[in-house]
């Protein structure tokens, strides 16, 4: 076959996603035609596509030899964001918007890497001033909503985030009945959606008592492994799952909205929702721990949902836990459920760290067994706003582009007050975090004892 020829397949086949024959087909082509920066800057974000981050930035490496085009810059800074340089992206973004500088997504993604970069004021800055140039791009105004949000300026922040729905990756529901923005409730009945992961559900349920006050019967629109949990929150007067069980509503509104309609800002924050922990999951919880009654118990947590697409950056191996096994009077208990639980199992770390959670059947029995607990230690994930709405001590670890929820105070958030947050110092660097880690438990644990 030619080289132009298998140029072209791997092109095809790119696009086609077949990655695996892509894959092969690159490498074949590049074997013989090493200086085509622009299948370098192609293979790059195959990879990043395959999430094979640090792959694509060896491609885009070499990509970025030949001549900086708009497309290779592009590809480059992205994958570059993905692996955790977001001070790289920001600078290939920069040499991108002075050839493209009418692009209004060139502007939004580098309001995003300096979030990423933990510059806010540069972010602020620089989308505030493209959003006046395209006012109806959403990206712009989603990232202006995030960077708004992780300054603390809640007004602000809520009222831009109400752009998400015109962004590609979220839709709005179809109801019958409109969407609340402020109307007055007094006797009508409004259905709040939740949206997003388990995590902001959590997060949000503390807003639901506000919501009744305004003299409304409230529906939530709940999924299962949370009806449990939430079943005495203050403020839901029914659960439902069913369209046919709103027919006949007035309003309806997503959790996210409620903070901006109520009214929030960074000073007035309520506090967590009651979680209700059942009979049934407290029996259990105990009977797990029971073993380990004079023993400092040390809940833990090393991956959220593999499907949401920055997992790769809260996450991490559950042998980081393992560094703490050698200290004295300490027993770990697992509190992760999904894919990963086989891996965990099959290695034996079962044997060092009790696989609590692995056959719960919903939050209330993960709360249960929280509430057992001297100190939950996670990334950061639906634990944590379960240890933080119950009460628990928690020491979130957060990568180094941590949510809006945990900025812009660096150890605390007064969304959780007994929420401690331990950061990394540099992108993907868990070893430190696990070194300091150490050093702390061990001294809490010998203190207690």
């Amino acid at each position: 076959m030619k080289s132009s020829e298998l140029r072209q397949t791997a092109i095809s086949q790119h696009s086609a996603k077949k990655y695996d024959l892509a894959k092969k087909s690159y490498a074949q082509y590049l074997a013989i035609a090493p200086n085509d920066h622009v299948i370098w800057s192609n293979l790059g974000a195959l990879f990043r596509s395959t999430q094979q981050f640090d792959y694509a930035v060896i491609a885009h490496e070499r990509a970025l030899r030949g001549e900086h085009s708009a497309q290779i810059l592009g590809n480059a800074s992205n994958a570059y964001f993905d692996a955790g340089d977001a001070k790289q992206a920001v600078k290939l973004r920069k040499q991108l918007l002075k050839l493209e500088p009418d692009d209004p997504m060139n502007h939004a993604m580098l309001g995003k890497f300096y979030r990423g970069a933990g510059k806010y004021k540069d972010a602020q800055k620089a989308l505030q001033s493209a959003v006046k140039k395209f006012p109806d791009h959403a990206e712009l105004r989603i990232q202006l909503a995030m960077t708004l949000l992780s300054l603390g300026e809640y007004p602000d922040g809520f009222r831009e985030f109400e752009w998400r729905w015109q962004g590609d990756e979220i839709s709005l529901p179809d109801f019958d009945f409109p969407i609340w923005r402020g109307q007055d409730l007094t006797g009508k009945t409004i259905v709040v959606t939740p949206e997003q992961g388990f995590g902001d559900t959590i997060l949000m349920a503390r807003f639901f008592a506000g919501l009744k006050a305004l003299g409304c019967q409230v529906k939530f629109l709940c999924k299962k492994p949370l009806v449990r949990l939430l079943s005495q929150t203050t403020g839901i007067d029914a659960f439902v799952s069913k369209k046919s069980e709103i027919a006949g509503a007035d309003y309806w509104v997503p959790m996210m909205d409620l903070p901006r309609y109520l009214d929030t800002t960074f000073d007035t924050i309520p506090a967590p929702a009651t979680l209700h922990t059942p009979e049934d999951s407290i029996a259990r919880a105990n009977a797990i721990v029971a073993p380990f009654a004079n023993q400092f118990k040390l809940g833990v947590l090393w991956s959220g949902s593999v499907t949401y697409r920055a997992n790769h950056k809260r996450s991490f191996d559950h042998h980081k836990f393992l560094e703490l096994s050698d200290i004295e009077n300490l027993q770990m208990f697992s509190l992760y459920k999904g894919p990963l639980h086989d891996d965990f199992i099959k290695d034996g770390a079962n044997a060092f760290i009790v696989d609590a959670a692995g056959h719960d059947r919903d939050f209330a029995d993960s709360a249960a067994l929280i509430k057992q607990l001297d100190l939950v230690v996670t990334m950061d994930s639906a634990i944590a706003h379960v240890a933080g709405s119950l009460g628990v001590p928690v020491w979130n670890l957060l990568h180094s582009e941590a949510y809006w929820l945990y900025e812009p105070h660096p150890k605390e958030t007064p969304w959780y007050p007994t929420m401690r947050l331990i950061r990394q110092k540099s992108a993907g660097d868990w070893d430190g975090v696990f070194n300091s880690l150490y050093k702390d438990i061990k001294q809490l644990v010998k203190k207690q004892s």
